[in-house]
């Protein structure tokens, strides 16, 4: 794809990205790449560097190569079924299993699998997303409800949005929270630094996460924690906002960085820990919802996944 660019009076010393960007749609990261990687000449052919500033009368040509899309399609992956009509079908996720592809993840997700063990699907999220009503995060095991259809989709959507599908967590959090049982209610969205995380930040949207405490540890809690919206990353956030980060967490803190300040013993058994659990301790064990179509009270729950059950057979009172 190509496209050609003439400057004005009015450009007259801009640097050649920031032109370039203004007058397209692409950011000016891309920009800088393309014309790092030779994609924008001048009138003779010659290449064009970023910071080029730009004359009156210039005209740029800028090659933008085309995209090629991943290749997306059905895998014989086994999944654990928990339910399945000609609606809807609730799946126990792995940890590690990525919930529909994306940057670095196309083959091995729920929703490759999905399209193998289901003869329809919803297509409301896309072609990348197909049943997907929503989502885990790729280390959380646990529950997750897939759409079998477009109408069923809509409906499981308005669901969730007016807080009618209930989404029961376990996690095991470090520390002791005080009080035992609460509600975080902070605003959520991206970091201010870190564009790929989540914050709470002032202008973030509105996140409500209600925990109770199931069992206290030497320095863990497990927690039963429920979600009254759905934000991306929000119990991770929210849990390490208060300054309970999720067990081993590796994005939001839960790690070694927390060993500081436990005495010698207790830094020895947090690491031994952490060494046999690679992810987040946080697993959806509960779902429940009116069914979309029969209108019949459904539940769901599943245990923890091994390597919670030997988190927590690890622990001391």
């Amino acid at each position: 794809m190509e496209h050609l660019f003439t400057v004005s009076e009015n450009d007259s010393g801009t640097r050649a990205d920031v032109f370039l960007a203004e007058r397209s749609t692409f950011s000016r990261s891309r920009i800088k790449k393309l014309m790092d990687d030779g994609c924008a000449v001048s009138s003779d052919g010659s290449p064009i560097k970023p910071s080029y500033p730009v004359e009156p009368g210039d005209t740029i040509l800028l090659r933008v190569p085309e995209r090629k899309e991943p290749v997306f399609k059905p895998e014989n992956i086994p999944l654990d079924i928990v339910f399945k009509d000609d609606h809807i079908m609730v799946v126990n996720k792995p940890p590690g299993m990525v919930v529909h592809p994306g940057r670095g993840n196309v083959t091995g997700t729920l929703a490759s699998a999905l399209l193998y063990h289901c003869k329809t699907l919803s297509t409301v999220g896309g072609s990348f997303r197909p049943g997907i009503v929503h989502r885990l995060d790729k280390d959380t095991s646990g529950l997750i409800v897939a759409a079998l259809d477009d109408t069923v989709h809509a409906k499981l959507s308005r669901m969730l949005s007016e807080h009618k599908i209930q989404r029961v967590y376990t996690a095991f959090v470090w520390g002791h929270p005080d009080p035992e049982s609460g509600t975080i209610e902070a605003p959520v969205g991206r970091h201010p630094t870190k564009p790929t995380l989540k914050a709470v930040v002032e202008d973030g949207r509105q996140a409500v996460t209600h925990y109770e405490t199931l069992r206290r540890y030497e320095f863990l809690t497990k927690l039963d924690v429920t979600l009254e919206t759905g934000r991306t990353h929000q119990i991770r956030v929210h849990l390490a906002h208060i300054g309970h980060h999720v067990f081993g967490d590796p994005i939001y803190g839960g790690r070694e960085e927390l060993l500081k300040g436990f005495n010698p013993d207790v830094r020895l058994t947090a690491r031994h820990l952490l060494e046999n659990l690679d992810r987040q301790a946080l697993h959806a064990g509960q779902l429940g919802f009116r069914h979309p179509v029969t209108d019949e009270e459904l539940s769901f729950e599943v245990p923890m996944p091994g390597d919670m059950e030997r988190l927590e057979a690890g622990n001391r009172d």
